[in-house]
Parts: structure tokens; sequence; C-alpha cells
């Protein structure tokens, strides 16, 4: 063990516990060894914190700087033409405030693709980061210096960004509580103490604040392993407590009866389904009702192979759910393919909202937005004229790409480009910083 302290050839003393007791006079023989694997594992957790906090430091810097200099990502200020006019009747303030928000976005989009991380976190990241530094500069160095853990910082920085935006004196009382505790407790432990803080500095009454909260409540879905899915919601408390003691005794009281095989948890989850579903429990047969792209192997329809479908927006699913979906929605969209090569072998044309033929297929070829890393649904998405078709671009399957709202605003509005490769198919994009990255390949 301890490969990177130990020579493999040096041989260690023995305790020989039956002639002389128990080693009460010294450590054991290797004990140092212990020690020294123990202080190498801090500093590399040290030097990892490092790189982390240097990480937070730069998207900040990075996102900060686009939106004080959005030139370089948007192209020169059309407002500093004195012939400029908008036809659009916007002024020369809400013009700049768009260049900056596409400067900002186009710089995301430039880290992300660098980082292989999502947009969205890159954002999230460089709030983190102006959090700590605006308004706990003390934790923010800590930070910096190592000291702190990513989970503790994004604790405090998220705390502190929930203070009043003019509340100057709140936040510095909240920087002196958690730093007294941030290097010490553990990520639990400092999310209640951080978070009793937040509430003690806190301006506003928790009633102003509830009010407020409420708003932003609202309900999620993910797509899980093995053909499962998970569904989450925020609400407020008494709300939540309440929908929970509901879903828990009608789950005991299905327990207690005569032959119920299911867990406790398994049976939570049945009843949560059930109500939300058909507004009560055990109830028979799917109640789905969904408008469903499926793709089905031929062989798997005619019933010689197992080869799965696939649920669009989800993944591989067994082929009696996709019938059972296909026969109860009000609309879907069957695909066949051959099972050899994958080439689509026809498209089902009897659905109930009738797409037109060209949008229907490119939502089936290229099944999300086309920007690397977007996994935004393309029946969601715009279809973009990769060359505007106010430049001579078609309205063809050969010069449209899904798009979603913010990446095709993205590449109207800023110095990203996109072009496809006419030898392979495949869609680049090009950073203002010359980054190129190809879209993603399918998913499945």
């Amino acid at each position: 063990m301890y490969e990177s302290l130990l020579d493999p050839t040096s041989e260690l003393d023995l305790w020989d516990a039956e002639l002389y007791g128990p080693p009460d006079r010294a450590p054991a023989p290797d004990a140092s060894l212990h020690e020294l694997a123990g202080h190498e594992l801090e500093a590399f957790a040290r030097q990892r914190r490092l790189a982390v906090a240097q990480e937070y430091r730069l998207i900040g810097e990075i996102l900060r700087e686009a939106e004080l200099e959005p030139d370089f990502w948007t192209g020169p200020d059309p407002t500093l033409d004195p012939l400029w006019v908008d036809h659009r009747g916007r002024t020369v303030s809400a013009i700049r405030k768009e260049r900056r928000d596409f400067a900002a976005r186009a710089a995301a989009a430039d880290v992300a693709l660098r980082l292989r991380m999502s947009e969205a976190t890159v954002r999230t990241r460089a709030s983190h980061a102006e959090a700590m530094r605006e308004r706990t500069p003390r934790l923010w160095s800590l930070f910096l210096a190592g000291r702190v853990s990513e989970q503790n910082a994004v604790t405090a920085a998220s705390l502190a960004a929930t203070l009043p935006a003019d509340a100057c004196e709140a936040w510095a009382t909240f920087d002196a509580r958690v730093v007294e505790v941030v290097e010490v407790l553990t990520p639990a432990k400092f999310r209640v103490a951080a978070r009793a803080a937040r509430e003690r500095e806190h301006p506003e009454s928790i009633e102003e604040r509830h009010r407020r909260a409420a708003d932003d409540r609202g309900v999620w879905s993910a797509a899980e392993l093995d053909g499962m899915g998970s569904l989450g919601a925020s609400m407020p408390a008494a709300k939540a407590r309440a929908a929970w003691s509901r879903i828990d005794a009608i789950a005991r009281r299905l327990a207690a009866a005569k032959g119920e095989e299911r867990t406790l948890a398994q049976l939570r989850a049945d009843v949560f389904a059930d109500l939300l579903i058909s507004g009560v429990t055990e109830a028979a047969g799917p109640n789905i009702r969904a408008i469903v792209a499926i793709t089905v192997p031929v062989l798997t329809l005619l019933g010689a192979s197992d080869e799965p479908a696939m649920l669009e927006g989800y993944g591989p699913i067994d082929i009696e759910t996709a019938k059972q979906l296909a026969g109860s929605a009000t609309s879907w969209i069957r695909v066949l393919t051959d099972p050899v090569t994958g080439t689509v072998l026809d498209v089902d044309r009897r659905t109930h909202r009738v797409p037109a033929d060209l949008q229907r297929w490119i939502q089936v070829t290229q099944a999300t937005c086309v920007f690397p890393g977007c996994s935004r649904p393309a029946r969601e998405c715009d279809l973009d004229h990769r060359l505007d078709w106010q430049y001579g671009g078609t309205t063809s399957s050969d010069n449209l790409d899904p798009a979603c709202e913010h990446h095709h605003m993205i590449k109207h509005g800023t110095r990203w480009e996109s072009y496809r490769c006419p030898a392979t198919g495949v869609t680049w994009w090009v950073s203002p910083t010359g980054m190129r990255s190809a879209s993603d390949p399918a998913p499945f």
C-alpha cells in the first residue's frame, strides 16, 4: 500500500504481541506511513480546491468582461453610427442592454464547450463567483486560497445571493459568521449553520420572503435508467407536507391489506403516480396521454427480434411499453428502421396534429437542438436556416437545423457561426474565439 510513499523492497519490523504485549510505548511501526499518506491526501485535496476555485474565478471574469466589453462577442456597437436607425423602434439603452446579454450568452457557450459542461452550469458558476466576490469577500479569499470546499463555497454563495441587493451590512455580517465555520464543518452541517446565519441576518420578515419564494414554485421531470423516470416539485412547505402526509397515509393503508407485497417506498411511488394521472389510487391500465415519437426496428415489429424501441426524448424502451403508449396516445409518429443499417424505411404520416413533412423529417433525423451540448428536443426548437433566407438560403433539409430559442438568438445576435461539412454532413460551430466544435452525435 501507499505506493507513492513506500519502497517496495524495504522490510518493516513486526511487533511480537504475544512476546511483548500491546505496543503501548510507541505507535505501530507503519504509523508514520499512514501519516505521510494522510498528508499527501490533504495536499492533493488542497490542489483540487485551488484548481476549482480558479475555475470559478476565470469563468466569472470571462462572463463579466463579456458584458463590460461586448464588441468582441457581438461586433461593433451599431448605435455609435450617427446614421443608425433601429427599424424596430428600440431605444439606444435597450439595444446596448441586449448586446451585453448576447455577449454573456456567447461567452458562456464558448466556455461550456471548452469545459464540456452545460451553459446553465457555466452561468451558475459565474453567478456564484460574483456573489462571493461582491458579498462575501472574506469567504472568497479563503476559497481562492484552497481552504474551502466547493460544496461549502456554493452553499454560502447561493445563500448570500438571496440577501437583498442593498443590504450591504447584512452581507458583511453573514460573511463574518460563515467564515468562522466554513473550513471545519462538513457540507451537511455547514448548510444548517449557513442557513441559520442567513436567517438571522436577513432584514426582511420570513412572511415577505415566503410570498416572493412561492412565485418560483414549479414541477420538473428527468429520465432515469432502466425505463424509469423521476418527478419533483417545489411548492410552499405546508402544501408539500400535506401532500406527503396524504401519500404516506394511503400507502400505509394499502400496506396493511392482506396479500400486499410491495414495500412502503414502492407503494408511495404508485400512489403518487395514480393520484396525479387518474385522481384515484390503484387505477387500472396506463392513463398516459401524450404526443410521442417511437422508433421501432422493423424486425421487432414483426416479432423476429427483441431489439428495443426508442422513445423520443428518453431512449430505449421495451416493445410492449411502446405498443401501449402508441395505442393510448392521441397522436404518435412511428419510424421504421432497417435492423442492420439503421436507415429510416418509413415515416408514419397518420398523426392527429399534422406538421409539415419537412419539419417532421428534421425532428426525426435530428432529435435535439443542433448546438453542441444542448438537449432541447427538436420539436421544441425553431428550424433555423444555416444560410439565411435573405442571403439565398433554401428551405430544405440540407439547410435547416433545429435550434432552441437560446442558441438561435446566439447565432443571429453574436459572432458565433455554424456551417455543415458537405462531406460528412456534420454541423460545426465556430466561437468568436476561433474554437470549433461539432454538433453532438445522436444519443441513440
